[in-house]
């Protein structure tokens, strides 16, 4: 929701129990309020003319062998003046407000610490108060607690201190207080800012409650790019943008909000930041005034984590915080066949076996909501009057290489089977009255009694042969509610889907030993659950290249596995539009079809139909190379389609780019985003690149491009060597003991090639490397490609076969 023009600046949530949490009711016109839903903007009480704000001023204390030590923070209040009728407001010192006098402090000294995790990486945490907030649970956002790296030398130096390690240096300034982070070079990355105009690096302590919010404020330099924050649907680069992040259930892939919002990103200029909290957060990278950074947080505390390096060093410190992808099973990359929804056993199997009679390799049959005995009522039971035979049927698909999928969520109607027990036992979110928050039942992750009463009922699915669970929605976990951890919602809502993924990943483990669920919402650390999917898309073009943002933003954030609906999610495609997506949609990590139907292929013509299948032999004949990719990208926490600059930080074009990507190491893709377009603009880093489809070499920069006979721009980079599979109608099927090394060589110049094999009998990634033999004759002829060493020790019969390059 947006506020309207004429609301109050200081805005912020008026009723329930989010008062409870720090929220300010500083507005009587209650129609000016938001809905239950809406995204909660914490950067607007930094402009409330009621609250007071401290701005951190010089080091009262230090300790540079511990880190820890004390900041003075100068009292200020947001002040108006006029002057030739201009209005205008700024931060002013002012004396203190409390009595008595004696006990509170005008100006206080509050701990802080600065800390260094690893070479890379570094910890600054502040206090607002002399009492801090008790932990309740270790943080479910880090894998571990960080440890402390004795690496950096410390050095005194005149106003302040200095710290040094291989990748970067650390200046603290003691008054005024200043930190400026450089790389290994001495090259200045960013600092604090403290000055008055605009946004201060300060706290603000409400009238409304008390409560206190941190608004941490650093340099941008001009030219800076910014990226991440979550699966963000807007422009790629976030410079210039303010994104609140707070868990939403979008409906869509075009606006500012979220269903993924992650509260980490980096900077072209080779940092990255990390703010570790789960209350509300509002980054406003430059769009209130552009050389300014300001990330303000819910949060009675700063935690914040600083990262050292390009983006693949970036992410790889942040993702060994928060966590790397598991690896998912090799059947979770092939097709998954949906629509909303497969209703009864016979279409089911209907489905199936089409899919077999045509020829359209497929992995799994995903049921959504209709398979209780109510649409949408989830109960965890199949239907008895339309599943004969459910058991069974699972067996059967499974026997044909389907594994079945199921949809579920978390929150329950009151006509539910289930509502009265788990309204009785307590199993579900409370409001500050102690009632339900609103008309559903939503179930309590933090509810040690909830989550093995549901786990009981999950495990019970995946016992049957269930292959995967849809943890959909998780966005909407009630922000005015109370939750057994002893937490409001002003805590648990960001939070809520990383309980909600755990839980279910958890018991899919134990039960199946598999890595798989397929979820929609997420905050940090959720990566560590794959797989997630882009959410409800519109059948657009403009909602297909928002996608792709998104899913680029995402994997900036260390998502390595991400899908979405192929042809969008809200009505029947467009047969163009369709054909565009299908390609793009097997050309990521994990690639289902859904939305309202028909999205069976043989529903839309021979012609379409033929256009379906090419795409989806496509990814499975590329199975060796997309499980490779898979493999490596979940050892190194990077996104299996990823941006550009991940892969080609050093060329200033790469940071431009927003409807491309690459998919795993050496595929670079450009999907055809307009209706009746067959070629398009691609910007090539890097050196040559040879079309996979046409077999046209090209050198690097913008290229104009025609699409091959699949709907999709795909180039390989020169150098790379593509293991191939036999076809096969599901992954069950692959004879993984013949490879085929497909060798992409632009001429007679490239004289090696390499790339990455794992079969999934062991999980072991290896480097698979050929060159040009001497002993051959010919002119350059590729067939001259031969293998170095065997990488699997013969387990494996190869087959070396030159790509076919247009001179």
């Amino acid at each position: 929701m947006r506020y309207p023009r004429s609301a109050c600046v200081g805005l912020w949530l008026k009723v329930g129990a989010l008062a409870l949490a720090g929220v300010s009711p500083l507005v009587a016109d209650v129609t000016s309020q938001p809905i239950l839903s809406s995204v909660v903007d914490v950067s607007r009480d930094f402009r409330d003319f009621a609250n007071s704000y401290f701005v951190v001023d010089h080091v009262a204390a230090f300790d540079p062998a511990t880190g820890a030590g004390k900041l003075g923070w100068r009292r200020t209040k947001y002040q108006w003046g006029i002057s030739f009728n201009n209005t205008s407001a700024t931060y002013e010192k002012v004396p203190g407000n409390e009595w008595p006098t004696t006990v509170y402090a005008v100006d206080p000294e509050l701990p802080f610490s600065l800390e260094f995790v690893s070479p890379r990486t570094i910890r600054l945490r502040m206090a607002t108060s002399s009492t801090a907030r008790a932990e309740r649970e270790k943080s479910l956002m880090l894998v571990r607690e960080p440890q402390r790296d004795g690496s950096w030398e410390t050095r005194k130096i005149e106003g302040g201190w200095a710290f040094k390690s291989a990748v970067g240096e650390v200046t603290l300034r003691d008054k005024p207080w200043r930190i400026e982070i450089r790389d290994a070079a001495g090259k200045l990355l960013t600092q604090t800012l403290t000055e008055k105009s605009e946004l201060p690096f300060s706290f603000v302590r409400r009238a409304s409650d008390y409560s206190r919010s941190v608004a941490a404020v650093f340099s941008l330099a001009p030219g800076e790019k910014i990226f991440g924050g979550g699966e963000s649907y807007t422009e790629l680069n976030k410079r210039g943008q303010k994104l609140v992040l707070w868990t939403h259930d979008v409906l869509g892939a075009e606006s500012p909000e979220m269903y993924k919002p992650v509260p980490f990103f980096l900077s072209s200029r080779g940092y990255g930041m990390f703010m570790h909290t789960s209350s509300p957060v509002t980054c406003d990278f430059g769009a209130t005034e552009s050389g300014r950074n300001a990330l303000t947080t819910g949060d009675d505390a700063l935690d914040l984590f600083i990262f050292l390096g390009d983006p693949k060093e970036v992410i790889g410190a942040y993702t060994e915080l928060t966590g790397r992808a598991a690896m998912p099973p090799l059947w979770s990359f092939g097709l998954w066949m949906s629509r909303i929804t497969y209703k009864a056993e016979a279409e089911v199997r209907e489905v199936a076996a089409k899919l077999r009679e045509h020829r359209i390799p497929s992995d799994v049959i995903h049921l959504d909501t209709g398979w209780f005995e109510t649409d949408w009522e989830c109960d965890y039971r199949f239907s008895t009057t339309r599943f004969t035979d459910p058991q069974t049927m699972i067996t059967d698909l499974k026997r044909d290489g389907f594994r079945v999928s199921l949809w579920q969520l978390p929150y329950f109607v009151p006509k539910n089977r289930l509502f009265p027990e788990i309204v009785t036992r307590g199993l579900a979110v409370k409001d500050a009255k102690g009632n339900l928050p609103t008309e559903d039942a939503v179930l309590d992750f933090s509810n040690t009694e909830a989550i093995a009463w549901y786990q009981e009922n999950i495990a019970g699915l995946l016992k049957m042969g269930v292959g995967a669970i849809k943890v959909d929605f998780g966005e909407a976990a009630p922000g005015n509610g109370l939750y057994t951890s002893g937490s409001t919602g002003f805590y648990e809502h960001n939070l809520y889907p990383l309980r909600y993924q755990k839980v279910v990943a958890e018991v899919t483990r134990a039960t199946t030993g598999e890595d798989i669920l397929w979820a929609r919402a997420a905050w940090a650390g959720s990566q560590r659950y794959p797989i997630h999917w882009s959410g409800d898309t519109p059948n657009t073009d403009s909602a297909m290249a928002g996608t792709l943002r998104g899913g680029l933003s995402l994997g900036v954030c260390g998502f390595s596995f991400w899908s979405h609906d192929i042809g969008g999610f809200f009505g029947k495609p467009s047969v163009d539009l369709y054909r565009r997506w299908m390609p793009f949609g097997m050309l990521v990590s994990h690639s289902r079809t859904h939305g309202a139907p028909p999205r069976e292929p043989w529903e839309y013509g021979k012609a379409f139909e033929d256009d379906f299948r090419k795409a989806a032999e496509l990814k499975y004949r590329l199975m060796p190379y997309v499980y490779a990719q898979a493999k490596d990208s979940s050892e190194r926490g990077l996104p299996m389609m990823r941006a550009l600059f991940i892969e080609y930080p050093d060329d200033p074009g790469a940071w431009l780019v927003d409807d491309a990507y690459l998919f795993g190491s050496s595929i670079l893709v450009a999907p055809l985003l307009e209706a009746g377009v067959t070629a398009r603009n691609v910007y090539l880093p890097g050196g040559r690149w040879i079309d996979y489809q046409t077999g046209r070499v090209y050198e690097r920069g913008w290229q104009r491009i025609e699409a091959g006979e699949i709907p999709v721009i795909m180039l390989v980079r020169d150098g790379t060597v593509l293991p191939h599979i036999g076809l096969a109608q599901s992954t069950a099927q692959m004879d993984w003991t013949k490879i085929e090394l497909r060798v992409f060589a632009a001429d007679e110049k490239t004289r090696a090639a390499s790339g990455l094999v794992c079969l999934p009998t062991d999980n072991e990634l290896k480097t698979v490397a050929l060159e040009r033999s001497a002993a051959v004759g010919g002119a350059g002829a590729l067939t001259e490609f031969a293998l170095r060493a065997d990488p699997l020790g013969a387990r494996v019969k190869w087959t070396v076969r030159a790509a076919e390059v247009k001179k």
